[in-house]
């Protein structure tokens, strides 16, 4: 079994509105160290083994589901889990 972790950022020519609004609350409670704030996703799965590649099936969810690549970045992290 295998945990994946996914993060999905805006990429850094996107205009980021949220990260904008968050950046501005900070400033306004006196967090004025802030510089930049970029907002994403966060998301795990739990894949079973299979036969698969596991690289390349996280790859092909990410591409056309959990990420929307024209205006987003992606990462993941895999780590097999050992089931006793």
């Amino acid at each position: 079994m295998y945990k994946v972790k996914v993060f999905v950022t805006l990429r850094e020519s996107v205009l980021d509105p949220q990260g904008s609004a968050v950046k501005g609350s900070l400033h306004s409670l006196s967090f004025n160290q802030v510089q930049d704030v970029r907002i994403g996703k966060y998301m795990e799965l739990t894949i079973e083994k299979c036969d698969q590649n596991i690289d390349e099936m996280v790859k092909e969810m990410c591409e056309k589901l959990l990420a929307n690549v024209v205006i987003e970045d992606y990462r993941y992290e895999v780590e097999e889990v050992v089931t006793q």
